[in-house]
């Protein structure tokens, strides 16, 4: 594995885990009041559609990030319906 790939992969490393301590908060509090439903729909549609141009375009670093940022987004989806 080159370099570039593997500056690819910790930039996409550090970046989905910017998302952990929302996640986590959420879970501790039992509350996802604050967070806006339409920032997580717009956030899913776009991490979507650069997963799958990633998958597309054979690119490790893209379908990884955007693999680690759709699942922490749909867990925050899943606890703002569920902590209603």
């Amino acid at each position: 594995m080159d370099y570039l790939k593997l500056l690819g992969l910790a930039a996409g490393t550090i970046t989905s885990i910017t998302f952990l301590p929302q996640v986590i908060q959420i879970y501790k509090t039992k509350s996802a009041r604050d967070i806006s439903i339409n920032m997580l729909a717009l956030l899913i549609l776009g991490v979507s559609m650069w997963l799958v141009y990633g998958i597309f375009v054979k690119d490790v670093a893209i379908i990884y990030t955007n693999s680690m940022v759709l699942t922490m987004s749909l867990i925050m989806l899943y606890f703002k319906w569920r902590f209603k």
